[in-house]
């Protein structure tokens, strides 16, 4: 069970993760896992796939292009301090400005175990362009010879382990019908992640943490868990969500 004395095990902190990981002590975080801004001009409040804005959360901090290599370039470089020899990392990302993601992943010393893509059945419609459908994963670790991979976790029998194990995972999205925050990553992607890649009591951090779901899923699966969110909107609706795992 991993231990970690500042900040405390099992919390979300609304405040800017680039400061606030500075607080955690080095090699103590088991696994990460996270979607970042894109560095899109995302406003947070579009109506996709009929959405009702209304809805949305206000408060949704952008990243400005040109500040997007030193952004990433910071917070993974904590990362990469923060996180245990055996720890690995799984970042979302767009195709737009993934390069800045990869040549900083690349330059603090991660190593790329792979590139899972994350498809989903429909995507926004494009009058000039292929419909965008996925995401990336870019799942990264500090020593691959160390790194926590349990591969018979989820299936037993050769067959079904094998399509799960595939790089492209076909995933639907989540939507609810309350309030919610702009961008939701589904619990079964969460959970497939936490499987293979942390085992009950490791401590699970999230930089990004936005709707709570990798703080929540990391709780019902018996992980130790931490985060930060800087929009005070997120923060306290996350703080509802991890009550209401408590209560179940």
């Amino acid at each position: 069970m991993s231990q970690i004395q500042s900040p405390s095990l099992n919390k979300v902190y609304n405040q800017d993760c680039i400061s606030g990981m500075k607080n955690i002590p080095s090699e103590s975080i088991d696994l990460i896992v996270t979607d970042p801004p894109f560095a899109i001009k995302f406003d947070g409040k579009q109506g996709n796939y009929g959405r009702d804005s209304s809805k949305v959360l206000d408060g949704y901090v952008e990243i400005p292009k040109e500040d997007y290599p030193k952004f990433s370039l910071d917070w993974i470089t904590e990362s990469y301090r923060v996180l245990k020899d055996s720890g690995s990392m799984y970042v979302f990302s767009g195709f737009n400005n993934m390069k800045d993601i990869l040549n900083a992943l690349d330059s603090v010393g991660f190593t790329l175990q792979s590139n899972v893509i994350w498809e989903y059945p429909f995507g926004l419609y494009a009058k000039k362009n292929f419909v965008v459908s996925h995401y990336n994963i870019f799942y990264v670790c500090k020593n691959p010879k160390k790194r926590i991979f349990n591969s018979d976790c989820r299936f037993s029998n050769s067959k079904p382990r094998y399509h799960d194990l595939i790089s492209v995972w076909k995933i639907k999205k989540e939507f609810w019908k309350g309030k919610k925050t702009p961008t939701k990553l589904p619990t079964e992607i969460i959970k497939k992640i936490l499987q293979y890649s942390s085992n009950p009591g490791d401590l699970v951090l999230d930089p990004f943490s936005g709707s709570g779901q990798v703080l929540t899923t990391s709780k019902s699966l018996g992980r130790n868990y931490l985060g930060f969110e800087i929009v005070p909107g997120y923060f306290e609706f996350i703080q509802e969500r991890l009550t209401m795992e408590e209560e179940k």
